[in-house]
Order: structure tokens, then C-alpha cells, then sequence
């Protein structure tokens, strides 16, 4: 049976379209040492948007979520390399049904309220209420899971097994009582325990932190005294990348995610960058009944006819990585010792072969036909993606040789809401999700489908991964991860999924440094001399 989800269209929206994804290492060039660090100033990140609603408990797109992590944080930190490492809490222990997280002392709020064991509880008590529908919702937290509070402890307790419990909770964005008790506060204002408190809000311009001179709890012993750290972040709209470039260059901003050409003078300047990795060749499938890649066959076919060395080089601007998982956001749960698949060496002979088992057979003119209807397949990709349009002409001209009719889709915002959860009038294309573990990735390819309220927009219907998922949910945390790994060969093996190649999508720095393991990380800024 397809299992259901509440996650928000919108959420799975910024998965795809935008994929601003996880951890991959920085750059080669060695970090600066302490004495280089300077405290004080301000330390400005661009941001491609406006964050419009700044509800942490609501947060859908990345803009909005480079800015609200800059003030709300969690009982868990993840790194750079997908580690584990307390935040505010010092330590937890953990069972496939239970988590208890023991808390650090004095830990305070922004207004210098007490931020409690019972805060916490009652964090994870709201996200876990369907009624709330918050963006963790259904991802990593639903009803069969509840927390209470004694003392500085925290108890969290999952009615089913749940080998990523402490993870999943642990990672959770928290509120503060003020906030947790009246949302609609946290709109335009923080409520969290972060090193840095909203203090100006100019939308649409600029969004203004100020350091507190209280905080003693950050990741790796980082206080208010922590050398290098500035007295304010500034969050800035910045909606034009080669204006973003300009302003690293001049160094009027320390930060900025930059994807396209500009790169090759930020690198020419000499800037470092700290990068994620962006499964930008990332193929999905519509197999909806009544498409044509509700045939394996045929999904089979157009794949293997794919050069995934020129179209990967394409895609990825030079820069393609091998994909070693699905799963590419931190914290990269079940990604070591993977993965179980190898993807099919490019065969034009075998892609034909198999296009006429299917049953579309080419015509005098040149054209695949079946029934009398020719193979039509409707490709689809991110307009402001600066590489996706090129890539999918690559693709096109392949396939048009095959004798596929090829029409090409450059999608905005509203255009993927409206193919992927409305019309469903797609076929493929270079779409992406982007989740931090297999649970998530699950909800995609073993949930409900669109019309039922669910997220597996592709219609997949995999009885081979779904055995396999629904083993692995209910296996130990040392058998998990491997049983998960079958799981996702399994995608590869039937081609619900072919992904070309991965890229880095680097964020440049300047006059600064930090580490991203998804978005900046506050108490990881140093100001450099």
C-alpha cells in the first residue's frame, strides 16, 4: 500500500526547482589560520529572494531558510561531512523506539527568557500534530511520535520503529515559548537561541542580525567571545547573480551562491568558496498510465542512449561529479559505504532495440510511432538553471536520432507546480529532489501519488523497493542503512531514476569564512584581517 504524507507541496517545490543542496567538501585551498581572524564588522550574505514569511515552523523556500537559520537552532548539528555533533544538547542515547537528548545548561532565548527541557518537548509535540502542518511534518516527525520533559532531559518516544529518530528530531528548528505559543509573531521577527537575533527588517532589501553577549552553547565551545565572529549578519536580496559576482569581487558582501558564468572570475580573483553538492543531471520519469515511460522498456531506452560524459560536462559546467547516492542533502544519512549501483554504459544499438520492443517502431519518415501515435516525450527543466538548457538540447538531438519526438520545456516556479501536482502533463526531464536521508527520498517513490494527497509526482509503483523500504523502516539502526542502499538500487536497476552527474554548487566567500553544511552556519563565521 502507497503511504500517505502531509509534507507541503510547496516544500518538495524548492526540493526541485531550486535544489540547494548538501554537504560536499570546500574547496582545496587551505583555511586561514586563527591570528588571521578579526571580531567585530558585518558580515553580509546575498540571498537570491525575498524570504518573505520568516515562520521557521513554515519555512518552504531556501531563501527563507538562509535567513531563519540564521537565528533558530537545534538539539543536533550536522558538519560539513554529515557528522553529528551537540548543539543544545550535550549528549543523547537512542533506540530504534526511543531518544533521550540531556540538554546543556543555560541555555536562553534572544529576550533572555529560559529556553527549557519542556520548551523542547513542546516544540516537537507541535511539529508532530498534523492539525499544525508544519514543514517537518511527515518528513521527520509525525503523531506517532510524542515528547516529554523532566529536569534537562527530553525524552522523545516513536510508537514505530524510527532508526533515524535522534537525527530526525535532532535536527528540528526550535522556538521559543513566546514564538511557539503565537506563530503569527514569528512572521516578520525571531523568538530562538541563536548566537544572532533579528534586530532590522527592510523586505525586500535587507535583513539585519545583531550578536548577543550571552551565548555560551554553540557547536565546538563557540561563546559571544569566539574569535572572528562579526557584531551583525546581514541577510541581502541580491536577485542578480552577476551583480552578486561584482559585489564579492569589490568585497561589499562576504557571501554568495553563484552557479553560472561569473564563476570562472570569482576563481580568476582568487576566492574561495564553500561548495554542496547539487544533483543537477538528475532524470525523473512521469509513469503516470498513459505516458510513455509507464513503459520500463522505454525508460530503459532513452537513458542508456544518454553520453553521460558530454551531457554530464554540459550540466554540470565542467565540473561533473560521479553520483554515488540519492541522497545528497546533509545529513546524508545511509550515503557511506554506497552505493549498490552502477549505471548502464551509453549504447545507441541497445536503446533502439528496445524502443522497438516496446512497441515504437520507426516509420518511413524517421519517426518512432506505435498505434499510430508518434513518441512524443515532453522534457522539462529549470528555466534559471543557466546549464539545464543546453544540456537538454544534447539530449534532444539523441534522442531525436532514436526517431523520439522531443519538445523541450523551460518551466518557471508556477509551471512546475502546475505539471508536477495539477496536469501532470510531463514526461521528463532535469528534475530533482534532494532529501537528507532515504525516509525522505522515500515519500517521493513508495508515497501517495498527487491525487491522493502525496508526493510520488513520478506515479512510480516499485513492489521490489516498497518491500524493501518498508524492511528497512522496521530493521535495527546498525541494519538499516544497508538494507536502505538495496532499496535505492532498486530505483536505479528499473529506472524510476538516472542520475547523469552531480556538480558542486558553490557558495564564494569573501573576507570571510565559514562552514555550510546546508545553509551558513552563524557560529562558524570568522572575519578575516
Amino acid at each position: 500500500m502507497k503511504r500517505s504524507t502531509a509534507v507541503p507541496v510547496a516544500a518538495v517545490l524548492s526540493a526541485l526547482a531550486l535544489t540547494l543542496t548538501s554537504c560536499a567538501g570546500s574547496n582545496d585551498q587551505s583555511a586561514p589560520a586563527e591570528g588571521d581572524y578579526v571580531s567585530g564588522g558585518t558580515f553580509v550574505t546575498a540571498v537570491g529572494d525575498d524570504p518573505g514569511d520568516l515562520n521557521p515552523l513554515k519555512a518552504v523556500s531556501p531563501d527563507t531558510f538562509a535567513v531563519v537559520s540564521l537565528a533558530y537552532e537545534s538539539l543536533i548539528a550536522v558538519t560539513d561531512e554529515g557528522d553529528l555533533v551537540p548543539w543544545l544538547a550535550e549528549s543523547w542515547e537512542e533506540t530504534g523506539t526511543e531518544v533521550v537528548f540531556t540538554l546543556k545548561d543555560g541555555i536562553t532565548c534572544t529576550d533572555g527568557s529560559e529556553f527549557t527541557a519542556q520548551t523542547v518537548a513542546d516544540n516537537l509535540n507541535y511539529n508532530a500534530d498534523p492539525a499544525n502542518a508544519t514543514f517537518s511534518y511527515g518528513s521527520v516527525i509525525d503523531e506517532t511520535i510524542s515528547a516529554t520533559a523532566d529536569g534537562n532531559v527530553v525524552t522523545v518516544t516513536s510508537t514505530e520503529n524510527n532508526p533515524f529518530l535522534a537525527v530526525n528530531v535532532g535536527t528540528i528548528m526550535l522556538v521559543c515559548d513566546a514564538g511557539l505559543a503565537d506563530p503569527t509573531t514569528l512572521s516578520d521577527a525571531t523568538d530562538g537561541t541563536g548566537l544572532f537575533g533579528l534586530s532590522d527588517v527592510k523586505p525586500g532589501d535587507t535583513y539585519t542580525f545583531t550578536k548577543r553577549d550571552d551565548y555560551t552553547w554553540g557547536p565546538d565551545d563557540v561563546t559571544s567571545e569566539t574569535v572572528g565572529l562579526p557584531d551583525t549578519i546581514q541577510a541581502r536580496v541580491v536577485t542578480d547573480e552577476s551583480t552578486a559576482a561584482n559585489l564579492l569581487v569589490s568585497g561589499e558582501i562576504n557571501a554568495a551562491t553563484i552557479s553560472g558564468a561569473d564563476r570562472a572570475r570569482l576563481d580568476g580573483a582568487g576566492l574561495t568558496h564553500s561548495g554542496v553538492r547539487n544533483p543537477v543531471g538528475m532524470i525523473l520519469f512521469n509513469e503516470k498510465e498513459g505516458r510513455p515511460f509507464s513503459d520500463p522498456l522505454v525508460r530503459e531506452a532513452l537513458s542508456i542512449a544518454i553520453d553521460r560524459d558530454e551531457v554530464g560536462t554540459v550540466i554540470a559546467d565542467g565540473e561533473a561529479l560521479e553520483s554515488v547516492s540519492l541522497v545528497t542533502k546533509n545529513p546524508l544519512l545511509c550515503v557511506a559505504d554506497g552505493p549498490k549501483w552502477e549505471l548502464p554504459d551509453t549504447d545507441l544499438d541497445r536503446a533502439a532495440e528496445l524502443l522497438d520492443e516496446a512497441g515504437w517502431t520507426v516509420g518511413s519518415d524517421g519517426t518512432r510511432t506505435k498505434d499510430g501515435q508518434p513518441l512524443t516525450i515532453k522534457f522539462v527543466y529549470n528555466a534559471p538553471t543557466s546549464t539545464h538548457a543546453a544540456a537538454a538540447e544534447l539530449v534532444k538531438e539523441t534522442w531525436d536520432e532514436l526517431g523520439v519526438t522531443t519538445e523541450l520545456f523551460a518551466n518557471d516556479a508556477a509551471a512546475w507546480s502546475e505539471q508536477l501536482w495539477s496536469t501532470f502533463d510531463w514526461d521528463t526531464g532535469w528534475v530533482q529532489v534532494a532529501p537528507g536521508g532515504p525516509v525522505v527520498l522515500s515519500t517521493f517513490f513508495d508515497g501517495a501519488t498527487p491525487d491522493q494527497g502525496g508526493l510520488n509526482f513520478m506515479w512510480v509503483d516499485n513492489p521490489e523497493y516498497s518491500a524493501l523500504a518498508a524492511e528497512a523502516s522496521s530493521a535495527s539502526p546498525e541494519e538499516t542503512c544497508g538494507i536502505w542502499q538495496d532499496a535505492e538500487a532498486e530505483l536505479i536497476n528499473r529506472f524510476d531514476v538516472f542520475p547523469v552527474t552531480d556538480n558542486i554548487l558553490p557558495t564564494y566567500q569573501s573576507g570571510a569564512v565559514f562552514e555550510q553544511p546546508n545553509f551558513i552556519q552563524p557560529t562558524s563565521i570568522r572575519m578575516l584581517g
